[in-house]
């Protein structure tokens, strides 16, 4: 298998297909042997052959659906910033259509329906990178006020990749040089988000402020969703060359991985990037509050439970996007940049150390993070 299928083939398995790493480790090997390297590969598997691989018939369904479930969302077409329209039934449905203020629109985060004083004694569930990502994108909005909301949440993705890659490979899961170590993104611009380099992709031909509606159809008054604009539009100007334009984050993993394969990747500008909307849901489905992961499963519908993974969502960046908030009038943007990173340090979830620990789940305190609006 050749080096860069592996890390592809190990985020399948924990990721899409949710084994734990331990045992995707374990039985990479055994999926080398048979040919079955790739989502696609697994897709078209007999539930045999994986059942002998993994020694478990209801493990060997999940790697099945799952690769099934990846290869036929590659299969289909989407657009870069959009969700498909079964998976956004709350949000605006995204077509070739679409104005850029609709596909900004139908990526803003949600905003809590809990008061200020259930924020302080809610406890929420995840792992690191999840963490990671949700600072990101708040500390985005103070550091880098220009970018819309697309921007945010692909930045702040290339920010966990980079980050998950640099994790493995002190674990000894990967090896060998970094896309960016080898120089694939060699003439980018690099722009820092919690203190580390990212490579972006310029985007001057998108301007999120492009058609906003004007008026609501019924009433003829103004429509409520441009109220809020600069939370989810940034406030660039698109016309204005001293300023940077909108950016998506370039993935130099993938870029390397297709190098002859570019069909099977989704680009922009002749490079692959990390897609807003991938982020977002993957935000959305990674956070949870305590209680909803303590109540059984069968008590709940999946709508309830999906409805409380997007409060505690929406929780979590409230407090964060406070404390930012609170420091961005007394500190410069590097340096609020910087110490965001400290901050995730302080408030992360405590979790094993090596790999046995490495995506796993714990708890975080949200008033540890309110906490950090006294930080000095």
């Amino acid at each position: 298998m050749a080096s860069a299928q592996i890390p592809a083939l190990l985020r399948f398995l924990t990721q899409d297909a949710k084994v734990p790493l331990a045992l995707a480790i374990g039985k990479t090997p055994e999926l080398q042997k048979a040919n079955l390297t790739s989502a696609d590969e697994i897709a078209k598997a007999d539930i045999q052959v994986l059942q002998d691989i993994f020694k478990d018939q209801k493990v060997a369904k999940q790697i099945l659906n799952a690769g099934k479930r990846v290869s036929k969302k590659r299969g289909a077409p989407a657009d870069n910033t959009a969700a498909s329209p079964q998976k956004k039934k709350k949000n605006t449905i995204i077509t070739k259509d679409s104005t850029p203020f609709d596909i900004e629109s139908s990526l803003r985060l949600p905003t809590p329906s809990s008061p200020d004083n259930e924020l302080r004694v809610m406890i929420i569930v995840t792992n690191r990178a999840p963490l990671v990502l949700a600072f990101a994108v708040c500390v985005l909005k103070y550091t880098m006020p220009e970018q819309p909301i697309s921007s945010r949440l692909s930045l702040a993705q290339a920010l966990v990749s980079a980050n998950s890659r640099s994790k493995a490979v002190s674990l000894g899961i990967e090896n060998g040089q970094s896309a960016e170590e080898e120089g694939w993104g060699e003439g980018q611009p690099v722009v820092k988000v919690l203190g580390r380099d990212i490579r972006v992709l310029k985007r001057w031909d998108y301007n999120p402020r492009e058609g906003p509606p004007t008026t609501s159809p019924a009433s003829g008054e103004p429509d409520s969703n441009t109220a809020p604009a600069d939370d989810f539009l940034g406030n660039g100007d698109i016309d204005d060359a001293d300023k940077m334009p909108p950016l998506w984050g370039v993935d130099l993993e993938a870029a390397r991985s297709s190098q002859n394969n570019a069909s099977s990747e989704k680009k922009t500008g002749g490079l692959p990037i990390y897609t807003a909307q991938s982020a977002r849901s993957y935000l959305l489905r990674s956070i949870s509050s305590v209680q909803t992961t303590t109540t059984s499963a069968k008590s709940k519908s999946n709508t309830a439970t999906v409805q409380e993974k997007e409060e505690s969502v929406a929780c979590l960046l409230s407090v964060i996007d406070s404390v930012c908030r609170s420091w961005a009038t007394t500190l410069k943007k590097d340096e609020l940049d910087r110490r965001a990173w400290v901050w995730y340090l302080k408030v992360r979830p405590d979790v094993q150390s090596g790999v046995q620990g490495w995506g796993q789940k714990g708890q975080v305190k949200l008033s540890d993070i309110l906490a950090l609006r006294n930080d000095s």
